[in-house]
């Protein structure tokens, strides 16, 4: 019977079936970072256990890090957090890219950097955009804290149901700088913020197969944007190539790899296979998106308007925001603009920005910040000179972490601020109490901090 790629690694993956319809799945990579396993490790603590497999767990420090060149202060929240962590690996003997480990970085990005990543596989961690390792073809979804510890503990993970299954089918390509997250944005604008709920979406088609391996971790990142499980996209020649670039420690290597390829290349969805729903979208003609409320939902094109509210939450959302229908988009000023998180701060949008941004300077009143995403993305940028061309059009340019995507580590937005943010939630206050936060893509964001106004960088 023709089976999806969701299904293949699914049922690869199943140890046993659990009653109601559920199942015991193994889990080839476990990712920990110092926000969502303090608890688990103590919950082993207190039960005399052990981490089944350290060898396939990896942590690191990300959401807590200080990225402006300030020391760990563990007398704080944050400080507390990162000592743990680094205690508990030790204790536990999990490997830890901790904070001047060259090797740190944002979760979601370093696990691909490294070559722990893999088509195939299945790979959790306690946090929500674990979806991006999605973009290899592996089933990767985030969990919560009670789930970290029964990974730590058993390599396995009780799901009390199977997902359906969402295909989404791209046709045409996407237009000189218009970009991954533009098509991510646009598909979530579609769908609504609860249109992928219950689902593994699997993304289709030339916009998508069209796309680097960087474009498609972008997209594969928003996916639990729109309610999804995971998002998916079939490994292909694009996937291998990445897998086999120099410097990914943990990727197989040699008669290793090509095993890996032919599996990788047997994953893509069987000719025939039918997916429980499936939703279109036409890239060609898209335009550089910008998100105006607090979903990612709530989008509009980058010269559009801001439209009138479609029901309360759209309205509460406009006066959170400080918005009036019929605005025009580039009439916005904004504050702060933000290149960085999980979903945004691969070299690949340090290049495209820089190229860009360079000969130009920061509006005035306007503060700019580029946080990579890891340590090596940060010394790979500085041997570009990447780190020149911000900094002398006026930015900052800090050490890697998740920074002023989730406001918990000195990298805020002031109340009523308004910034212009590659990351991935524009929720009230995720950037800082009263922030007001607005998605858009490194280009996009480069075009705004020269404006100071929302602007398209298709015109700069």
């Amino acid at each position: 019977m023709p089976k999806t790629l969701f299904e293949k690694v699914w049922n690869a993956h199943k140890v046993a079936d659990l009653d109601g319809g559920g199942a015991l799945l193994y889990i080839d990579r476990h990712l920990v970072h110092e926000v969502t396993s303090p608890q688990a490790f103590d919950g082993l603590r207190e039960a005399g256990r052990k981490v089944r497999r350290p060898d396939l767990t990896f942590a690191t420090a990300d959401h807590n890090v200080p990225t402006d060149g300030r020391q760990i202060d563990e007398s704080t929240l944050s400080g507390k957090q990162l000592a743990a962590l680094d205690r508990n690996c030790k204790e536990f003997g999990v490997p830890l890219f901790g904070y001047d480990d060259p090797r740190q970085g944002i979760v979601h990005i370093i696990g691909p950097q490294l070559g722990i990543t893999l088509p195939g596989l299945t790979i959790v961690c306690g946090d929500s955009h674990t979806s991006t390792h999605g973009a290899f073809g592996a089933l990767a979804f985030g969990i919560g804290t009670t789930e970290v510890e029964h990974v730590l503990a058993t390599q396995t993970l009780r799901q009390a149901s199977k997902p359906k299954t969402l295909a989404i089918e791209t046709t045409g390509r996407l237009g000189d700088r218009v970009t991954a997250k533009d098509l991510i944005l646009a598909i979530i604008r579609k769908l609504g913020a609860n249109g992928g709920t219950g689902f593994v979406v699997e993304y289709r088609g030339e916009a998508i197969t069209s796309q680097s391996m960087e474009g498609r971790m972008t997209i594969c990142n928003m996916s639990i944007e729109m309610g999804a499980r995971a998002g998916m996209i079939a490994p292909d020649d694009t996937t291998l190539s990445y897998v086999a670039a120099e410097n990914r420690q943990f990727a197989p290597k040699g008669a290793e790899f090509d095993r890996l390829a032919e599996y990788s290349r047997s994953l893509a969805t069987d000719q025939g296979a039918s997916f429980d729903r499936t939703e279109q979208l036409d890239a060609t003609g898209l335009k550089p998106q910008m998100s105006w409320g607090t979903t990612p939902a709530m989008t509009v094109d980058i010269d559009g308007i801001i439209p009138e509210p479609a029901d309360a939450g759209e309205s509460r959302a406009q006066m959170y925001m400080g918005l009036t229908p019929g605005t025009k988009v580039e009439d916005l000023k904004v504050n702060t603009v933000f290149i960085g998180s999980c979903t945004n701060a691969r070299i690949e949008d340090l290049r495209s920005a820089a190229k860009l941004l360079k000969g130009h300077r920061v509006a005035q009143g306007v503060r700019g910040l580029v946080v990579p995403g890891s340590a090596a993305v940060r010394e790979q940028a500085e041997q570009e000179g990447l780190n020149k061309v911000f900094t002398d059009a006026g930015f900052e340019w800090h050490r890697a972490g998740c920074s002023m995507c989730l406001g918990m580590n000195g990298d805020i937005v002031r109340p009523g601020d308004r910034s212009a943010s590659t990351s991935n939630r524009p929720y009230e206050g995720r950037q800082g109490p009263g922030s007001r936060t607005h998605l858009v893509s490194p280009l996009t964001a480069v075009a705004t901090a020269i404006s100071g106004t929302f602007a398209d960088p298709r015109k700069l």
